[in-house]
């Protein structure tokens, strides 16, 4: 009988292309992975991410320089709509959650989505898995592209690893030159073959046992079909219409109304939401302290929110007003028992909002050691000096502000407004930022996007004619 013939490496990024959703963020490993952008229609809006900083980008026309390049070391070319992050950023946003896909070639997987990375297996008795150790923690679906069997013919999906696991329990799905594999609670269960293969021949040359899906059929090639999502909400009130009672909410402040998502606390007013745990640099001192408020006029911040009893906690670093005799909303009710308050050094709140977006649940820092806040904290001693324990820090919600956004929630900032709005952003469920101009994908300068559309959900234009003073 003759072996029926494998399918080409390009035939399998394609069939890997159709389990991705637009508009998220796609980690791609090194290796085959590098193939999938080629497979995608041109400007596609799935945001494929290398390990060098890349988000949004698309294969390159052959002979295009290299200022941009994926995790193969190959140039390419960005997307209308694409960004450029730090290293640092790319862990992050893989770690915390914001890639909806990694792609990645292991040498072997099995039958218990373990996987042993291809340069693992090339590096003996040495592993130098880099980059797909970050991958395989990322929390939503891990896809492994790798050919079904070895130079010498012996199987790469095997029933336990034989080379050092990098991922263990992480692969949900396989995708070979022969088959499409699911992995479950039950094993792996066979949900297509390639042209021509029957069940049995897929058994034959595997190292593991799997059952028949009841919908196995063979796999289809067929060009994805995309478009790209629009973010923008109509108003306020429209973009955070299921924001719960009892949420935890951040929303940007300082000490005057720069930066602050006045738009959106307005509407959060108008929603009604109770029961709020608000996390802040600020608890609403903008109002009495007036800084950068026009004479005879009132800043609106998160006082609106207290005065309406819609708050039950704030965490913050400056929750109450500097001067006694201008005391805030959030001091009074706090004089009344009405509210409860965590304060926070401020550097630490950022870190703490940091820590939370990048999925690190708790870190150490010297700050606030043999003080009031370190007490009921865990502490250790690092080179001679106390360092304190502080845990990580996410919201159900987040409202902030941007100066301009594209339509996928691509964001640029102004001035010192920036402040804690770029740290909020990717650390809460849903985030909604208010900006004064929205524009098409690729108006904006990937070099000079700060926050990634990836961290933003909904997209609000801020009124012209709103002033954000009563």
């Amino acid at each position: 009988m003759t072996t029926p013939s494998r399918i080409e490496n390009h035939q399998m990024a394609q069939r890997v292309s159709q389990e991705l959703t637009p508009g998220r963020a796609v980690a791609l490993g090194p290796g085959l992975p590098g193939l999938v952008p080629s497979q995608m229609p041109p400007e596609s809006p799935i945001l494929f991410l290398s390990e060098g900083g890349a988000l949004g980008y698309q294969s390159a026309p052959s002979g295009q320089g290299q200022t941009v390049v994926d995790s193969n070391g190959q140039g390419v070319g960005m997307i209308p709509g694409g960004s450029i992050l730090s290293t640092t950023d790319v862990a992050a946003l893989v770690r915390g959650g914001y890639s909806d896909t990694v792609v990645l070639q292991p040498a072997q997987v099995s039958a218990q989505g373990d996987f042993s990375h291809w340069t693992t297996a090339a590096t003996p008795p040495l592993f130098s898995p880099g980059w797909a150790w970050d991958l395989a923690n990322a929390p939503d679906r891990v896809i492994a592209i790798l050919p079904h069997n070895r130079l010498d013919g012996s199987p790469n999906i095997v029933s336990q690893c034989t080379l050092p696991v990098d991922g263990p329990r992480c692969v949900g799905l396989i995708v070979t030159d022969v088959a499409v594999l699911s992995v479950g609670e039950e094993g792996l269960v066979l949900e297509e073959v390639a042209p021509g293969w029957q069940s049995d021949d897929v058994a034959a040359i595997t190292g593991a046992s799997f059952s028949l899906s009841p919908n196995l059929r063979e796999m289809s090639f067929e060009p994805v079909s995309t478009q790209l999502p629009n973010k923008v909400y109509s108003s306020g009130l429209a973009a955070i219409h299921d924001l719960p009672q009892g949420a935890t909410v951040m929303i940007d402040g300082f000490a005057g109304p720069g930066g602050m998502p006045s738009y959106l606390m307005v509407a959060l007013r108008n929603h009604g939401a109770g029961d709020l745990t608000l996390i802040s640099n600020t608890a609403g001192v903008a109002r009495v302290i007036g800084f950068g408020t026009p004479a005879g006029r009132l800043a609106i911040d998160h006082s609106i929110l207290v005065d309406n009893h819609q708050i039950k906690k704030a965490v913050a670093s400056f929750p109450v007003s500097p001067s006694p005799s201008r005391p805030s909303s959030f001091e009074l009710a706090l004089q009344r028992g009405e509210v409860e308050v965590e304060v926070v050094p401020q550097g630490t709140l950022a870190e703490r909002i940091r820590a939370g977006a990048a999925g690190v649940a708790a870190f150490y820092t010297p700050t606030a050691a043999g003080t009031q806040i370190a007490e009921g904290k865990e502490s250790r001693i690092f080179d001679g000096k106390e360092y304190i324990l502080e845990e990580a820090l996410r919201a159900d919600f987040c409202l902030i502000r941007g100066y301009k956004a594209d339509t996928l929630g691509n964001i640029v900032y102004k001035g010192t407004s920036r402040n804690f709005n770029s740290v909020m952003a990717p650390a809460a469920r849903t985030t909604i930022i208010e900006v004064e101009q929205v524009v098409e994908p690729g108006e904006l300068d990937p070099e000079e996007i700060v926050t990634p559309g990836v961290f933003i959900d909904r997209i609000v234009l801020r009124p012209p004619d709103f002033l954000g003073y009563e």
